[in-house]
């Protein structure tokens, strides 16, 4: 198929983009104690720096990365008013110290490793030691990324006299891609705390199954977990079985889970 040519006249002109250029430069080196210090500390002949400062030309790649290095930029100074550029924030995750680390499994989850759509979970209480969390939780895809998103039973935020509204017992994730399943980082709007999920599709025809730990970031106690199994089981979008799920969830006692789930979560086994 082939694509209409853009109308040339919403295109700046080379002489606009020289003086978008020429403007930068002028913002960048006001700091400097001279434009001639600036040349110097640039290696640039004052000269041929009078006409970039006038509009008047480019530099060469080798210059333009001189530039952008010496001032801490990138080539947008060509094309954007440099107070745009510095204010745009940069994304945790793909930030440069740790895009290629941290944020590596961010983009790439694909739908056959970890489908969109709702699932059910199951996992020991926190702060119980002989009840269950049973809750839905939905993930779904946007640029490029995969997120969670879920709710709080109330009954969990009023134990501490928190809100139980919507709002207050919201919780959103980021999930990232790993080598044998997928992680995610979870919390509530505002928190200071964040719960880490780890999981892997269950084997043999348990298809609709994933299977893992939480751990939440919270000092160790006597009284309470910081680690527990956990079982996501995928629901897709079946309106009935999406909403039985959630008619059921909260905190439940051994028997009220979902048979699978029971068996995964090993109850009498101590989590290590």
């Amino acid at each position: 198929m082939v694509t209409a040519p853009r109308d040339a006249g919403t295109q700046p002109s080379p002489a606009e983009l020289r003086s978008v250029f020429g403007a930068n430069l002028r913002k960048l080196g006001s700091s400097a104690a001279s434009i001639s210090a600036l040349c110097r500390d640039l290696g640039i002949n004052r000269t041929q720096f009078n006409r970039y400062l006038a509009g008047e030309s480019f530099p060469r790649p080798d210059v333009l990365h001189r530039i952008c290095t010496f001032f801490d930029v990138d080539a947008r100074i060509l094309l954007e008013p440099v107070e745009d550029i510095q204010d745009t924030p940069v994304s945790l995750l793909s930030h440069p110290f740790i895009s290629d680390f941290v944020g590596a499994g961010v983009l790439g989850l694909t739908e056959e490793d970890f489908p969109s759509g709702f699932y059910r979970f199951s996992r020991a209480a926190f702060s119980d030691d002989s009840r269950f969390v049973v809750g839905v939780v939905k993930i779904f895809r946007k640029d490029g990324m995969t997120f969670l998103r879920g709710f709080e039973p109330k009954e969990a935020l009023t134990m501490f006299d928190l809100p139980t509204d919507a709002a207050s017992r919201e919780y959103r994730g980021l999930v990232l891609q790993q080598a044998e399943g997928i992680a995610a980082l979870v919390s509530r709007k505002g928190a200071v705390t964040t719960s880490f999920n780890y999981l892997s599709k269950a084997g043999g025809l348990a298809n609709n199954f994933w299977t893992g730990y939480a751990v939440r970031t919270t000092p160790e106690n006597h009284s309470g977990r910081r680690a527990a199994r956990l079982v996501y089981e995928y629901l897709g979008y079946d309106t009935h079985k999406v909403l039985a799920a959630a008619r059921g969830g909260g905190y439940r006692t051994a028997k009220d889970l979902v048979p699978f789930h029971r068996q995964q979560l090993r109850i009498e086994d101590a989590f290590r």
